[in-house]
């Protein structure tokens, strides 16, 4: 790390201002998956034993610069409190005379977290005037929101401005090692699986990868559109028809370094809203009959992947390789994820990159025995591209 880590800082008795990503899932007012803040809590603990005075502020959701009750951090109190062993208060905004006054009165190892900065809208336009605001609520800054590393935001950039020492948290410092390793200085053979279901949200992180890595695993629904460049039949799959000639020329680059499946599992009918499924077959790779569509990668697929991950020493994995939200269409994305999991236990550094992959790892009961689930998709996919991350960018320098 070449940034200030909050091992570098002296917190005793300071006011510890710390952007944290809560943006949990809430269902009927309660916390439904407690693993983002599970994931600050080395650095909230760090900053408590240390006797510092804790400011924790982060977005939930899209309230768009607006009161959305439905949106408040609230039920994150009752989690935290809990898995702190210790009161969190909690305050219903985040910045203004009342929020000022709370912050004065906190003691040495107190822990308060402030609504919901999304509630106004100066916050995602990175506002100087609310930033400057938000950081006079604290003499040091720690940023441990690596899942919005990637955004320019008053609590992630603008802050810092305001303030002497920015340093990054725990998690923060673990996510930039892992991604940092992988795309500076991995162990060969480099092995990239690339899913989801579009080569447009992927176009720079091919084009950063193929130099880095020996082989590109392609899957997911933007494989058709590779097909569509080879000439083969793809009937009905989803196709990006403006990406065509692009992903020609990513085949003719990459050469014998992109693998693509050789066959897929194909429906007759689908409907994702209502989960519903018409026939299922395998078929070879571009024999894809005409009112039929690809969802997922067939049997012969997940062994040639496997054989070719087998010989992997550093493998980064980002989208998922078919429609693993419905199980029937669920099985290549699990493989893939058992065999990271297989791979990881015989000492092949494994390294999820968030969103929908993270959710897999997840689903497929393996997130623990990966080497690193990343938290933020949009950040670890920008990291990934070779762009610089605003919110790293920020923090002071060693």
């Amino acid at each position: 790390m070449q940034k200030l880590t909050i091992e570098d800082l002296d917190l005793k008795g300071k006011r510890v201002l710390m952007r944290v990503d809560f943006n949990v899932p809430l269902e009927n007012g309660q916390v439904a998956n407690d693993k983002r803040i599970k994931a600050a809590l080395p650095t909230i603990k760090s900053v408590v034993k240390q006797g510092g005075r804790l400011i924790l502020m982060s977005h939930l959701g899209r309230p768009k610069g607006s009161r959305v009750p439905e949106m408040s951090l609230e039920p994150c109190v009752a989690v935290l409190s809990s898995l702190l062993d210790k009161e969190v208060r909690f305050l219903n905004d985040c910045i203004g005379e009342a929020v000022e006054s709370a912050v004065d009165r906190l003691d040495d190892g107190d822990v308060l977290l402030l609504e919901n900065l999304r509630y106004y809208k100066e916050e995602t336009d990175n506002d100087p005037a609310f930033a400057r605001k938000l950081a006079g609520l604290g003499e040091l800054y720690v940023n441990d929101a690596f899942g919005t590393a990637h955004r320019a935001h008053a609590s992630t950039e603008g802050v810092t401005r305001f303030m002497d020492q920015c340093a990054a948290g725990y998690l923060m410092m673990k996510e930039l090692d892992y991604l940092g390793r992988v795309m500076e200085s991995p162990e060969r053979p480099f092995v990239a699986i690339l899913g989801g279901a579009k080569i447009s949200g992927k176009i720079d992180v091919i084009a950063n990868l193929l130099p880095k890595v020996d082989k590109v695993i392609i899957g997911g629904g933007m494989t058709y559109t590779f097909f569509k460049a080879r000439g083969l039949k793809i009937g009905q799959s989803l196709l990006e028809d403006d990406k065509v000639a692009y992903a020609g020329e990513v085949l003719a680059k990459g050469g014998d370094k992109i693998v693509l499946p050789v066959d897929c599992l194909v429906s007759d009918a689908f409907d994702f809203a209502a989960r519903k499924i018409g026939q299922l077959k395998e078929v070879d790779a571009g024999a894809i009959p005409d009112h039929w569509m690809g969802l997922d990668i067939g049997s012969r697929t997940i062994e040639a992947f496997s054989a070719i991950l087998e010989s992997a020493r550093t493998v980064v994995w980002n989208g998922p390789m078919g429609v693993f939200e419905i199980d029937e269409t669920a099985r290549g994305t699990y493989s893939v994820a058992n065999i990271l999991a297989d791979l990881t236990s015989r000492g092949v550094t494994t390294v999820i990159g968030g969103g929908d992959s993270a959710s897999a790892v997840e689903k497929a009961g393996v997130e623990d025995r990966v080497s690193h689930v990343s938290t933020g998709g949009g950040a670890s996919l920008e990291f990934m591209e070779g762009k610089t991350l605003p919110g790293v960018a920020a923090l002071t320098d060693k």
